[in-house]
């Protein structure tokens, strides 16, 4: 018997062995035939090699090992390719006077072949026996012809589930490659802002003209938005690496005024004056008020972009020592196909116009809720517009 050294077939062996239901079915034709060696085996056609066996028999062949081809009725199966069953060879018509029984001593024998579902041909499933059987040869072809379907279709699913495997493997590779890469390129951003800002504050504190305050001006902003442009970027980043954004909690005495200052700052920078608030927060809260003010301006601006404009907006929040609940309210209705994707990053409609940011605010706010332990749901209908609720458990201290 000849020892495997062909790669190709090792993989074929690996790819028979992940079948967890193979020891079973060898058991069970083994069971149904009376023989006491049975085989999976991979034909081509130059090598006969051993994939799985069970042996009582004493035959000596394990996974791996190899017969000669040519010595083999497997070969003729592989060319036909039709079942051979026998139970009693010496007293055959056809295999009484056949190599394959004189030069394996076999007087039972029963092989099928094993065909992917697509119809390619992978080898046999066979049992042999040095003793005669009694086996109906037509049942047992069907029996075996069935199991040798099955074992077809199992590797037809290892196939596939190794070829998602290895894909879902390139993913996570490229997603945790563009991340760290996003996450550098929001990190040495911020060093030449901070330098124009210095720079401008340095050039505003001279004498100059009212023009060129003008210019200060326009400087500052842009300073500002592409340092909001970069805290979205550092957070996406923190966020899809796994970390979460992270959150400093802490017993909170001010967070009202916080809040309320977080509307004053959108209502002034959006021009909208109809931001009805009202809160009820008793004793402090146990949070990160930073963070909590960075999520309602994102709901907030977020309410002003997308929201009807002739709507009011209306910001509620109740704080007691079960949890917090903040609810940001617009006019405006959000299509149901949009409700299970609208907390993705960069979320926006193929056919929407262009607007500032880059479309990860409703994630970013999603991913503060996530890391105080809360939740970030939306509910939007025609008829009472639509609502974003953050729930956060154990809101007052």
């Amino acid at each position: 018997m000849r020892q495997l050294s062909d790669p190709a077939l090792l993989r074929d062996i690996a790819e028979i062995g992940r079948i967890a239901a193979v020891p079973r079915i060898l058991e069970t034709v083994a069971h149904i035939t009376g023989c006491r060696f049975t085989a999976i085996a991979r034909v081509t056609d130059t090598t006969w090699t051993a994939c799985a066996t069970h042996d009582t028999l004493g035959f000596g062949l394990v996974a791996g090992g190899q017969l000669v081809l040519e010595t083999t009725i497997c070969d003729e199966i592989r060319q036909s390719p039709k079942p051979v069953v026998f139970a009693h060879a010496s007293l055959h018509p056809v295999y009484s006077t056949h190599h394959t029984p004189r030069i394996y001593g076999l007087e039972s024998y029963a092989s099928v072949p094993i065909h992917r579902p697509d119809g390619s041909f992978f080898g046999t499933l066979c049992a042999i026996d040095s003793a005669p059987a009694t086996f109906d040869e037509l049942h047992i072809q069907r029996s075996m012809e069935l199991l040798a379907e099955l074992v077809g279709n199992y590797l037809d699913t290892e196939e596939r589930l190794e070829l998602a495997s290895v894909a879902l493997s390139d993913a996570q590779q490229v997603a945790e490659l563009r991340d760290q890469f996003i996450a550098v390129l929001g990190h040495d951003l911020r060093n030449p802002l901070q330098s124009i800002s210095i720079v401008t504050e340095t050039l505003e504190a001279a004498p100059h003209t009212d023009y060129q305050q003008r210019m200060f001006d326009h400087i500052t902003a842009s300073v500002n938005r592409m340092e909001g442009l970069v805290s979205d970027v550092l957070d996406f980043a923190r966020g899809r690496l796994g970390g979460g954004i992270p959150v400093a909690l802490r017993s909170a005495d001010g967070l009202a005024a916080d809040l309320q200052h977080v509307v004053d700052e959108v209502a002034n920078a959006t021009g909208r004056s109809d931001i009805a608030v009202r809160m009820e927060i008793n004793g402090a809260v146990v949070c990160d008020s930073n963070r909590l003010g960075q999520l309602l301006a994102n709901l907030l601006t977020n309410a002003v972009q997308h929201g009807d404009a002739a709507a009011p907006i209306a910001l509620e929040v109740q704080a007691v020592s079960s949890g917090l609940v903040l609810t940001v309210r617009n006019g405006g209705h959000i299509p149901a196909e949009r409700l299970a994707t609208i907390f993705r990053p960069f979320s926006r409609e193929k056919a929407e116009l262009p607007r500032p940011g880059l479309g990860l605010g409703l994630y970013i706010a999603a991913e503060i809720a996530r890391s105080h332990g809360g939740t970030l749901v939306v509910a939007s209908d025609e008829a009472t517009g639509t609502a974003f609720t953050f729930r956060m458990p154990g809101g007052s201290a």
